[in-house]
């Protein structure tokens, strides 16, 4: 299981809303829409934090486990990466916690990458729930995306400070 771990000031997901054709309403937004540019705009905010924590874009492999899910939550509900090296354990910060499968694409060759290291959906979303279910178990306020949906995750970085996990 891989994480990319962000420190930030805020942090939100929205999937945008499709209109009739099935396309992104948001390439209909003109000027005269005073929603123009704002999350409503956009589409539907699914997770948001509104004060300093963490976004955690979280990949799952074939050989992740349920332990590998859990273990992976206690290292981002314990990682020492905000302001004075203190944890989301001890300050009670946010996570919002976002699944990315292309954290496991594999680049090597040519330059279409190859998404075979990625678990499947049906092995990838229930770890990725059960990392947000561990996190939640030990108190921590957690937001989260949609799994399988397109999204637009937006931050304010603070640092910037990112760090890559590896379980």
């Amino acid at each position: 299981m891989r994480a990319v771990v962000t420190r930030v000031l805020s942090a939100s997901v929205t999937v945008p809303r499709p209109n009739a054709t099935g396309h992104d309403t948001t390439k209909t937004q003109g000027p005269g829409d005073d929603r123009a540019g704002t999350d409503e705009a956009a589409g539907e905010v699914v997770g948001r934090i509104d004060r300093p924590g963490l976004l955690a874009l979280i990949g799952a492999t074939h050989t992740d486990t349920p332990e590998t899910a859990r273990a992976m939550a206690a290292k981002l509900h314990e990682l020492r990466i905000l302001p004075g090296e203190v944890s989301c354990a001890t300050t009670g910060a946010p996570l919002l916690v976002v699944s990315q499968f292309t954290l496991y694409a594999r680049t090597d060759k040519g330059r279409r990458p190859s998404w075979d290291l990625a678990a499947p959906r049906e092995r990838a979303e229930p770890l990725v729930a059960e990392v947000v279910d561990e996190l939640r178990r030990r108190g921590a306020p957690v937001a989260t995306g949609r799994f399988g949906a397109t999204m637009r995750v937006a931050s304010v970085n603070d640092g910037p400070f990112t760090v890559l996990l590896e379980l």
